[in-house]
């Protein structure tokens, strides 16, 4: 075989596992809006009769333009997601967006998307972000501002913190999954229901079953709405 051949094969196979990794299948019609009231289950939604389809399935007076109120949250920050339980036309697609606002000194705590890449961009303010790889620990971290953007991989620990003392911030993410999925690495280990047993996280965090106790008593909140 001619090494052009080669070439073009190894080209191809790449491109095939590309698409075979990725979160969401490919899409095998121009869309497939969720059809939310059906009782089948399947792995995402059975798509509405095409013929019932119309652009209101595509389209969210969202919002997004109007500031959220993060005075409430233990963290400082509100998390606006649009993904297909807000618009049905999202089913299949692979793709949702969301809007976070973070008051002074206000952060979205290190957690995962076990389901999509993301890409943000700030929009208002500055943001310390960074993503922390799988072991051995490394962690990528940056300064953004106005305009600046970052990615954070599929699945890894991420997280945003506005470090100005007086000033709002905001962003606006793309992630690559029409349900992402979030875990707050906090709350999941230390607000589970039920919890975690005190032995194992005294052992793992190689401190006393009191420092644990406490944790776990503390109301571990969800800054995503």
């Amino acid at each position: 075989m001619a090494v052009s051949s080669y070439f073009l094969l190894a080209v191809s196979l790449a491109l095939a596992a590309s698409q075979a990794i990725a979160s969401d299948p490919s899409p095998l019609q121009d869309f497939c809006v969720a059809d939310k009231d059906s009782p089948v289950k399947v792995n995402g939604f059975v798509c509405k009769d095409p013929m019932a389809v119309n652009a209101d399935d595509f389209f969210k007076a969202a919002n997004l333009d109007k500031p959220r109120n993060t005075m409430g949250s233990k963290v400082g920050s509100n998390v606006t997601l649009i993904n297909v339980m807000q618009s049905p036309g999202l089913n299949t697609l692979g793709i949702s967006l969301a809007r976070i606002d973070y008051a002074p000194l206000g952060e979205n705590p290190p957690h995962t998307h076990p389901r999509a890449t993301e890409i943000l961009t700030v929009l208002e303010g500055t943001l310390y972000v960074g993503f922390v790889t799988s072991n051995p620990n490394k962690l990528f971290a940056k300064v953004l501002n106005r305009g600046d953007v970052f990615v954070f991989p599929e699945g890894l620990i991420h997280f945003q913190f506005n470090p100005a003392h007086n000033k709002p911030a905001v962003a606006l993410a793309g992630l690559s999954s029409q349900n992402p999925g979030v875990i707050t690495i906090a709350s999941a280990v230390f607000g589970s229901k039920p919890p975690i047993s005190d032995d194992v996280l005294a052992k793992a965090f190689q401190v006393g079953k009191e420092t644990i106790d406490w944790l776990q008593a503390q109301f571990w909140e969800n800054n995503h709405y």
